[in-house]
């Protein structure tokens, strides 16, 4: 689109074929908004249904054809559960885009686990902190089933709250981390304890320069940016001293404080921000938590890092 001069016209970010945004506030969004309802997968046999905790967040729950079989009150066996969150750098995709549905059909079969999908807001519109708030409250309505009782079914009569996991790719694995550093801090309604963390391409950023950057440097450059205009308040500063982006921040909260006892970190050869996945893992190892890390780096084997997944899901 043409720029027509006018001053608010003014393009501050622009990710092609992705999305572009406007000084004035306008958002194109070119990619991930196309919403797949939710359904009986027939590849699968994976059951999805959606809910809406408010009017701002939703999630959007997958059940494995082995429970839903039996029925939302029968039977005895019980499933892991996997509050997942999505990436799209804070301002792109969906919990109900055709690709992420896609992905969870398929892990939630691969897993043998109930996920839970969140519906966050989407940046620039609703700025950093709104993923984080939207997500935290998604976090707790999941969370205040683990009595027994609740609104789901599929939480109440399937979910084995004692395998309750947090995942998200990219910016969703930043999300994944603020919501168990949070829920050690303040605790899950219910008594419910985060068991495992799986952070997939994690987005953080720092002020200092990785060699992993220079397999891609415009990429890199973009990623920051980005940052900046999905949260205006904290870029204000630099990166090093912001905790949303940078969970190695001397202001962030201690990584000895995350409150499970098990970590996947899945890294990939090509991604601009390894190497600041790789610092996330050396900081975690330092700060004194006693759990245990498992990092998987699988150069173009998406089919090994899924297994990987699944496997540390069902644990």
């Amino acid at each position: 689109m043409a720029d027509s001069g006018v001053p608010d016209d003014e393009v501050v970010f622009d990710a092609p074929h992705r999305i572009r945004i406007f000084k004035s506030g306008r958002v194109e969004r070119y990619c991930g908004s196309d919403p797949t309802p939710a359904s009986t997968d027939a590849g699968t046999g994976v059951a999805s249904k959606d809910h809406a905790i408010s009017p701002d967040v939703g999630v959007r729950l997958y059940l494995p054809p082995a429970a839903a079989k039996e029925g939302d009150a029968g039977g005895s066996r019980r499933l892991p559960v996997v509050v997942y969150f999505h990436g799209g750098g804070f301002c792109l995709l969906s919990a109900f885009n055709s690709i992420i549905h896609g992905y969870l059909d398929s892990l939630a079969a691969r897993a043998r686990a109930i996920v839970v999908s969140v519906e966050y807001r989407l940046a620039p519109e609703h700025p950093i902190p709104a993923a984080y708030e939207d997500s935290w409250r998604a976090l707790c309505w999941v969370a205040s089933h683990a009595s027994g009782a609740g609104e789901e079914a599929w939480l109440t009569h399937r979910a084995d709250f004692s395998r309750l996991s947090l995942a998200g790719e990219s910016a969703g694995a930043n999300i994944a981390h603020h919501m168990a550093m949070r829920a050690g801090a303040e605790g899950l309604p219910e008594g419910a304890r985060i068991n495992g963390v799986v952070l997939v391409h994690p987005y953080f950023l720092s002020d200092g320069k990785v060699a992993s950057e220079q397999s891609n440097p415009a990429m890199a450059e973009n990623l920051v940016k980005m940052w900046r205009v999905v949260s205006p308040a904290t870029a204000t500063t630099g990166l090093d001293d912001d905790p949303w982006i940078n969970p190695l921040a001397d202001g962030a909260p201690a990584l000895g404080g995350l409150p499970c006892g098990r970590v996947l970190v899945c890294l990939a050869e090509e991604d601009v921000l390894r190497d600041r996945g790789h610092a996330y893992c050396v900081g975690l190892r330092a700060s004194g938590w006693p759990g245990q890390l498992e990092v998987v780096e699988a150069p173009g084997d998406a089919v090994r890092q899924d297994e990987a997944i699944a496997r540390f899901l069902n644990l």
